[in-house]
């Protein structure tokens, strides 16, 4: 009991349900000594033995019959349970929700590029918020921003589900998907693959020299500059402070300033 008079009440408080030294009141215990099994012993003597060795009788396992107590440095068991209790909080993936902007006519290119993000959101956990903006007149077409909506559920339809069904919000159409189940491992298992067969053919190619120029190493290779956008950067073709009258989409002129 690290340093402690034999027989001083231990005042330390136990994590809920472990009880530990003199808070164990049973007669006898099973002991658990550096995993060894010691046997049934009465726990005076239990508690003797972890005194003559500076460390804490823990029971860690009550309901059993006699319960099971094991001899450790209970301060150290705390430091390292807590610890990875904090590796787990970071482990654990956040989950939060991308918005992803879209015009009630996006197509080609720019439905491409945003899908491109929508699937990276999901496959990292997220759930995204798709949100079509109408300007002006738009809104007495709604079926274009379903249209819109529709296409963008069918691209990633391997990969999302549909978690709230279109909505309007005063000029704007919302739709809410999230990841599919296994999803997210599946993309961490290929990011995986893919990383470690990029390092390979690296490290087969380093060392080998550009045709026409001996002794200069294979160039690295190419990587997408687009792969960390973030949703300003994604969303930068659509303000939702486009909806005056006049502006595109509208059937009139814009005024003359």
């Amino acid at each position: 009991m690290n340093g402690r008079p034999p027989g001083r009440f231990d005042r330390r408080r136990p994590e809920a349900g472990l009880r530990i030294n003199h808070r164990i009141r049973v007669p006898e215990i099973r002991v658990i000594l550096d995993e060894e099994q010691l046997g049934i012993l009465p726990t005076h003597e239990a508690l003797r033995l972890a005194e003559e060795k500076g460390l804490d009788l823990v029971e860690i396992s009550p309901r059993a019959f006699p319960p099971v107590c094991r001899i450790m440095d209970y301060g150290k068991y705390k430091y390292e349970e807590a610890k990875k209790k904090q590796q787990a909080r970071k482990r654990a993936s956040t989950v939060e929700t991308k918005e992803i902007k879209f015009r009630p006519k996006t197509e080609g290119h720019d439905m491409d590029f945003k899908v491109k993000h929508i699937r990276r959101f999901l496959e990292g956990g997220n759930k995204v918020r798709l949100a079509v903006v109408f300007r002006g007149r738009e809104i007495t077409h709604p079926k274009t921003g379903m249209n819109v909506l529709n296409r963008v559920v069918e691209l990633c339809s391997d990969i999302a589900t549909v978690e709230a069904t279109p909505n309007m919000e005063g000029r704007r159409m919302i739709m809410v998907i999230a990841p599919k189940p296994g999803v997210v491992a599946k993309a961490q298992n290929a990011k995986k693959a893919a990383a470690a067969a990029a390092a390979a053919q690296q490290t087969q190619k380093k060392d080998q020299p550009v045709a026409g120029k001996p002794g200069q190493p294979a160039p690295a290779p190419e990587v997408d500059d687009d792969d960390d956008l973030d949703e300003d950067a994604i969303n930068a073709d659509v303000e939702d402070d486009d909806d005056d009258e006049g502006g595109e989409g509208t059937d009139e002129p814009a005024a003359a300033t």
